[in-house]
């Protein structure tokens, strides 16, 4: 039976692998020639990733190279090798332990294909910014071409891509629900989210003799199951959250906020379970759970979660976002119980997440010897995604914003895991130091958001039980810390040293968040502003935003009063550059006109949109596919039914909305809004949202509708042939 324990090893302090003594590599090598400048004969590990390798902490390969070398492997890399060669796969050998797997730090067909599925021609992780480096689907081709090459050898995927399909999930691309990338790629094992932890047990216990198909206990690990191991315990997933109509039940995605979530006391709730084949051994006990967070008090390392199979969320809608809200149930690492589902003869089996690293871990894996440049064989080319960061630091880790077009929740958890102050600093100085072309300017100190740096629950047992979703949405939770003082005074000591001209925020900022700590807002305008700051709204209209789990505008206006007012003590001239989300789930075409209308109002132009990009597992594409709104109660008598623009017209209207200023959409606007019952929005003034057609249109639409009347004039008067 797996023990899932609350305090795993540190990173630091497993005993070296024997290759310790070669050190360091300049650059981890990626050919036969470099290794022979090393002195090795063989690597231990060969990571294959769809990116430019790029020595720097900010791309994944990268950092799980180097963190495995500090613990005494001698990591290669193959950066984007031709999946249409097979030789490609055999430029470093043979690994004496595995192959590691990774479509890069994007998703490879989000990376390939826009959101209307149009092809790029750029790729902004490859050298020179040239797409089609990277085959679609690049986890499974490269699991498979490493097989392929050397049958024998274990494969672990991991990054972005394989995280977000270890389970079943509905893939845009083929409009079809796929099976875990497990299946399809045939590798060994799957670790998702950041996976040092994982990846450094994983691969000193497989050095120690260890059979990669032995190791099923690790966190943040998924497999192949072919039966249950002995001693577990089943929970069906609708015990837990039923599908169907439950009276009473408390809802963790929109409770009261905890305010007692250590209280001793349990709650019992009587469910009526539904109907379905329970396997042996199931627990058909009442759960108790701590008030509104639902934490269920069951052993994580006995009792599992049966989620509806492959097949059943194929065929059915209601057990999909039934299947999703189990999901999004199961990320907190203190609380998590293993899931297990179904496809065909197997069953995939997902361990509890990771425990998220200790600040001085963090720390260190920050800390190991990265070049922070290029492999010297790109020569000059530009790779742009290097050229964006290589002036940043990355200070923390995780987002608790939950929003359900984000893929940070499923990926990198909602725990923040934040540096140390020292560490930053430290590597603040790095970039002074050693990276070509600084000019004093460190162009972003953040992460998957701005302004969450140390900002943790108040009470780790809290922490541990809660299931909420987000810690901000509906409205902030009274346990979450807000006091911004750490960011501050962060900023400040960035700014003191020597060297340092200025310091940009560019990461996204939360503002419902900002707005708590006046100080730090006052801060952030007075000195790290370039010029504009962006922000996400995603929204104006209460019914999108309850879908996204964002905020109301409420937050937004009263941030943009503080923007301003401290802009002006400032002496500053600056603007707020608000982002929005076009065909979002729930969003109507009457939501979409409000938003443009609000847009208008408010002066802004938007040059570019973000057409709603449905990314597998989140919660917003669950939303998209079976039109039923994981965020509540499912059952089959609830006649909610979400709206989403799916049709290319209905999307490209939906962007259109906001871009109202752009001449080319009026045409459509106009059909629209006449279609809609608001032809008064049409017109020349400040409160029309498109203006009438000019004469020259007005006279080309007449000759358009006299065409069909003159055609059929003159197919009735065409004499008729004799039969």
């Amino acid at each position: 039976m797996a023990v899932f324990s609350a305090k795993p090893q540190s990173l630091f302090d497993y005993p070296k692998y024997w290759a310790e003594c070669f050190g360091p590599a300049p650059f981890l090598p990626m050919s036969r020639d470099e290794m022979d400048q090393l002195g090795w004969d063989s690597c231990d590990v060969i990571l294959v990733t769809g990116d430019a390798y790029v020595d720097h902490p900010s791309f994944g390969m990268a950092v799980i190279g180097r963190v495995l070398e500090s613990q005494g492997y001698r990591v290669g890399i193959l950066s984007q090798p031709d999946w249409r060669d097979k030789e490609a796969f055999r430029a470093l050998g043979k690994p004496n332990l595995y192959f590691g797997v990774t479509a890069g730090n994007m998703d490879s067909m989000i990376n390939r294909y826009t959101a209307d599925r149009r092809l790029r021609h750029d790729d902004a992780y490859t050298a020179g910014d040239e797409g089609g480096k990277r085959p679609d689907r690049a986890v499974t081709v490269y699991t498979q071409k490493c097989r392929e090459v050397f049958s024998d050898v274990p494969v672990v995927v991991g990054g972005i891509e394989a995280s977000l399909r270890r389970l079943a999930h509905y893939d845009y691309w083929s409009e079809t629900v796929k099976r875990s990338v497990l299946m399809d790629s045939t590798a060994d094992i799957l670790l998702y989210g950041n996976a040092e932890r994982a990846m450094v047990e994983l691969t000193h216990r497989m050095a120690s003799g260890e059979s990669i198909r032995e190791i099923t206990d690790l966190r943040g690990s998924a497999f192949l199951c072919r039966e249950i191991p002995k001693g577990w315990k089943e929970i069906d997933s609708t015990s837990v959250d039923q599908p169907g109509r439950v009276e009473k039940q408390k809802n963790p995605y929109e409770g009261a906020h905890p305010t007692q979530c250590d209280d001793a006391k349990d709650i019992r709730i009587k469910a009526d379970r539904a109907q379905a084949e329970v396997a042996p051994e199931v627990e058909t006990k009442p759960l108790s759970i701590i008030p509104d967070t639902q934490a269920i008090k069951t052993d994580p390392s006995a009792t599992y979660i049966r989620m509806p199979s492959f097949d059943q969320v194929v065929n059915d809608p209601v057990l999909y976002a039934h299947a999703d809200r189990i999901f999004h149930r199961e990320t907190n690492p203190g609380n998590a119980r293993p899931l297990v589902q179904s496809q065909g003869r197997n069953d995939i089996w997902v361990n509890p997440p990771p425990i998220p690293l200790e600040t001085e871990e963090l720390d260190w894996v920050f800390e190991q010897p990265y070049k922070r440049v290029p492999h010297p064989s790109y020569g000059e080319s530009k790779i742009p995604a290097y050229d964006m960061i290589r002036f940043s630091v990355n200070i923390m880790r995780g987002c608790f914003g939950g929003c359900t077009f984000c893929s940070i929740t499923e990926h990198e958890g909602r725990i923040i895991q934040s540096r140390s102050e020292q560490s930053i600093l430290d590597e603040v100085e790095k970039i002074r130091d050693l990276t070509p072309g600084f000019t004093g300017v460190i162009s972003d100190l953040g992460g998957p958001t701005a302004n969450m740096y140390r900002l943790n629950c108040k009470d780790k047992k809290i922490e541990e039980t809660c299931r909420r979703p987000s810690c901000v949405y509906p409205s902030i939770c009274v346990n979450l810390e807000t006091d911004h003082r750490h960011t501050t005074q962060l900023y400040r000591k960035t700014r003191q040293l020597e060297g340092v001209k200025k310091v940009v925020v560019a990461s996204g900022l939360r503002y419902d968040l900002a707005v708590k700590d006046p100080e730090y807002v006052k801060e952030l305008v007075t000195h790290h502003v370039g010029g504009y700051l962006k922000i996400a709204p995603e929204h104006s209209e209460d019914g999108p935003l309850t879908k996204m789990m964002k905020p109301g505008m409420g937050s937004y206006y009263e941030f943009k009063e503080m923007f301003e007012r401290f802009s002006k003590e400032a002496g500053k001239k600056q603007y707020l550059i608000p982002y929005f989300i076009s065909a979002h789930p729930g969003a109507t075409n009457e939501d979409m006109m409000s938003l443009g209308l609000w847009l208008k109002n408010n002066d802004f132009r938007v040059d570019q949109v973000q057409n709603f990009y449905p990314s597998p597992m989140a919660s917003a594409t669950t939303m998209y596919y079976t039109e039923k709104n994981p965020l509540k109660p499912l059952g089959r008598n609830n006649d909610e039914k979400i709206f989403s623009a799916k049709t290319k017209e209905q999307r490209t209207l939906h962007k259109a909305f906001l871009r109202y200023h752009d001449p080319d959409n009026w045409p459509m606007l106009r059909k629209a809004l006449r279609r809609m019952g608001r032809a008064d929005l049409i017109g020349t003034g400040a409160s029309f949202l498109v203006p009438g057609e000019s004469r020259r249109e007005k006279e080309v639409q007449r000759r358009e509708s006299r065409k069909p009347r003159a055609q059929a004039r003159s197919s009735r008067s065409a004499p008729r042939r004799r039969k």
